[in-house]
């Protein structure tokens, strides 16, 4: 099991980051809402993981503190939701939201998440609402009911340009399970000119949820 990964940050492509330690690089991919808290290129980076074994293919999915790597095993517990509908649902809403909204069987927030229909939130309610309760007791990262807000400062617009911001948002979308329209038409509902492609992706994701 590889728990956690220490090295130099080298490629930033939401949702993945290549990080390098000691001359090997680690491609692991992140919900937004660790992604956000990376520092920049060229800084070293701490990721605590998860590694996944598929028959083909070998994993490693990153989080920004072991909280949320915690609720993303316990995701991945329930019946339906893989690693990837994990990541994404905690791409799509905080750690803290997520599960206050379990807890209060709020299925119509849920919903909302791309790939989690009514069945599926209904399902995630019955199956984690108990463990989510003990979690939230146990780790005080969990206590706030209203949504968690990155404190990193946000960067500057790249020198690629908007284009390129806009283009990257919406692979990161499309990789989190969006669709190809929705991601498209939401990019363009909240881009302004200078944006950089993370914090498009964070305002899609606020104004998608």
């Amino acid at each position: 099991m590889i728990g956690r990964i220490k090295g130099t940050l080298i490629d930033k492509t939401p949702p993945d980051v290549l990080v390098d330690v000691n001359g090997v690089g680690y491609e692991i991919q992140l919900p937004m809402t660790s992604f956000y808290q990376l520092p920049n290129i060229g800084e070293v980076a701490t990721i605590y993981t998860h590694f996944v074994v598929r028959e083909d293919a070998q994993l490693l999915f990153g989080f920004s503190d072991t909280s949320e790597r915690a609720l993303f095993r316990e995701l991945i517990k329930a019946n339906g939701v893989g690693p990837k509908l994990a990541c994404t649902i905690l791409s799509g809403m905080s750690a803290q939201d997520f599960v206050q909204c379990i807890i209060h069987e709020d299925i119509s927030n849920l919903v909302k998440l791309p790939g989690v229909g009514k069945k599926t939130a209904e399902r995630l309610v019955v199956e984690l609402k108990d463990k989510l309760e003990k979690l939230s007791r146990s780790d005080t990262h969990f206590d706030g009911a209203g949504p968690a807000t990155s404190n990193s400062p946000l960067q500057r617009p790249s020198l690629r340009g908007d284009a390129h911001a806009k283009n990257e948002a919406l692979s990161a979308l499309l990789a989190l399970g969006y669709k190809p329209l929705q991601a498209e038409r939401v990019i363009k509902q909240v881009y302004t000119e200078g944006m950089t492609s993370e914090q498009a992706i964070r305002e899609s994701l606020k104004a998608m949820v």
